[in-house]
């Protein structure tokens, strides 16, 4: 595959008229220097106007993952995505590791991780609103973070391989998860971790729940697996083991509507009079958390 050919077409989508007046207002920012806190929230102080970094980032909407502040601008996204990363950050060492983070969004996690100092930081993302919001955040962190316009399929195309690789969030949206998850073992090194969640069902039998249209008002979900069908894609995929780290109910804490999204949010998705249930009638979001290895 030629990912050069590829990157150049891609570039292209930064000129999309929705894409255009985000990349104009980015362009527009004056350079300054900032201090960074890399905590819960990812925290930025700067000499910039507040009513320009909030205009600036108004465009930019919606904001999925976060939280981030710049001076008083607080992005409140949707998804308190430090639950997320607090939960798992136990689990995983990135020091002076390649590193690469597959459907990273806006970057959150990635700027997370500097304080772990990997040696390369690399996002796979084909958004061209979540590369903008990327390149808004890196204009004050300045991080020698690589995003890539790339999805889960290019991986085992890439320039090298990685000693960490992170998916979270995406293989339910993948109609083959095998196909996904063999793309992920052939882009580790020897030895290299995946570290990766996604929906589950609970269940003791090794299955997956195929929504017939919507699951949880999303189109593209295609496949719910129990722990034990998960663990068994991801050895027909290569992997020699596969530790589960944690399973967890996805609650209105973790994910909600805020100003800095369009339209509703977690309790839009669930049976009003049944909260463990979508409003399809199947389970509400669960989430397993695991680690597979390349041997």
């Amino acid at each position: 595959m030629d990912l050069q050919a590829l990157r150049r077409e891609r570039e292209k989508w930064l000129e999309w008229k929705n894409i255009a007046p985000m990349q104009e207002a980015l362009k527009a920012l004056p350079e300054t220097a900032a201090k960074v806190s890399l905590g819960d929230t990812v925290a930025i102080e700067c000499d910039l106007d507040d009513g320009l970094i909030k205009k600036t980032a108004k465009t930019m909407l919606p904001w999925r993952k976060g939280p981030f502040q710049i001076n008083s601008v607080f992005i409140d996204s949707e998804w308190q995505s430090f639950i997320k990363y607090n939960l798992l950050s136990p689990h995983f060492d990135l020091t002076d590791k390649v590193v690469g983070d597959i459907g990273c969004n806006n970057g959150y996690y990635m700027f997370r991780m500097l304080e772990q100092k990997p040696k390369k930081l690399v996002g796979f993302d084909p958004s061209a609103l979540n590369l903008t919001q990327f390149q808004f955040l890196n204009h004050f962190i300045k991080s020698d973070i690589v995003f890539e316009l790339l999805g889960v399929e290019h991986v085992k195309y890439y320039e090298h391989r990685f000693d960490v690789l992170f998916c979270l969030g995406v293989l339910y949206h993948r109609s083959d998860p095998v196909a996904m998850l063999k793309s992920l073992y052939q882009g580790l090194e020897k030895g290299g971790e995946l570290i990766l969640d996604t929906f589950m069902i609970d269940g003791e039998e090794e299955m997956a729940l195929c929504p017939r249209d919507r699951y949880s008002r999303m189109r593209n979900v295609y496949f719910i697996p129990t722990v034990k069908a998960l663990k068994n894609w991801c050895y027909k995929a290569g992997f020699a083991n596969v530790e589960v780290l944690e399973t967890a109910v996805t609650t209105f804490e973790e994910q909600r509507a805020t100003e800095w999204i369009f339209g509703k949010s977690l309790e839009y998705f669930l049976d009003p009079d049944d909260p463990t249930k979508t409003v399809e009638g199947y389970p509400a979001p669960k989430r397993v958390y695991i680690k597979a290895y390349r041997a």
